[in-house]
């Protein structure tokens, strides 16, 4: 499972005015507590914060419960937490209910309903969620695998910036795999992630720059 961070989306939250010191929010102060390791006080801000409809301090109440801080954890109420959160549309929550299902906590791995979650979570601009449901889509976690349907969501993980999708996405134009096969766009998206850091897609480009150059050669004149 992939680690779940507290959610720092501070500005977005609405804080009640009453649970707020002059210059300070009420999420900052727990969020405070919690990083000074006074887990009790910051369980105890959080479930104020969330029990008065604070998203991200339902997601970190979760969150919490999910890493054995609380007292007494469950993992049944993160679960409870991150669905309040997420029905609320806090895309943080609706992306860690995915991890959640997928790893097996409540019981036996549900893939279908992770697959679910990544797909609301994508749908609402989790770049990583459009990643994972691209990745299950293409190695039939949770659904029949579906290469067409894994490229539409690596494309737009790629489109916005994430250099593994990038790279996935090439080689998927570069064999032809859910995509009509095209060299072009397949040179596109490794020079994207090359220009990103990606090590392998230098190499990929080298490779195409040869085969190009090989096919030039052998060409009539």
């Amino acid at each position: 499972m992939r680690p779940l961070i507290l959610a720092v989306t501070l500005c977005l939250v609405a804080v009640p005015p009453a649970l707020a010191r002059p210059g300070e929010t009420a999420l900052q102060q727990a969020l405070k507590v919690y990083t000074e390791g006074d887990w009790a006080a910051a369980q105890a801000r959080f479930t104020t914060l969330a029990r008065a409809g604070v998203p991200a301090a339902m997601h970190d109440l979760a969150v919490m419960h999910l890493r054995g801080e609380a007292r007494p954890a469950s993992v049944r109420e993160a679960e409870r937490w991150l669905l309040t959160a997420a029905g609320k549309g806090f895309v943080t929550s609706m992306a860690a209910l995915g991890e959640l299902y997928e790893s097996g906590r409540l019981g036996a791995r549900d893939l279908p309903k992770a697959l679910q979650a990544w797909e609301a979570a994508g749908e609402a601009g989790s770049v990583e969620a459009q990643v994972a449901a691209g990745t299950a889509h293409w190695m039939g976690r949770g659904t029949p695998s579906d290469a067409a349907e894994a490229a539409r969501w690596y494309r737009r993980a790629a489109a916005a910036g994430d250099v593994g999708a990038q790279y996935i996405l090439a080689t998927m134009y570069e064999k032809g795999d859910g995509v009509p096969q095209d060299l072009r766009l397949a040179r596109y998206w490794y020079e994207a992630a090359a220009r990103q850091g990606d090590e392998a897609a230098p190499w990929k480009l080298k490779a195409m720059d040869a085969a190009d150059t090989a096919a030039g050669a052998t060409a009539p004149p």
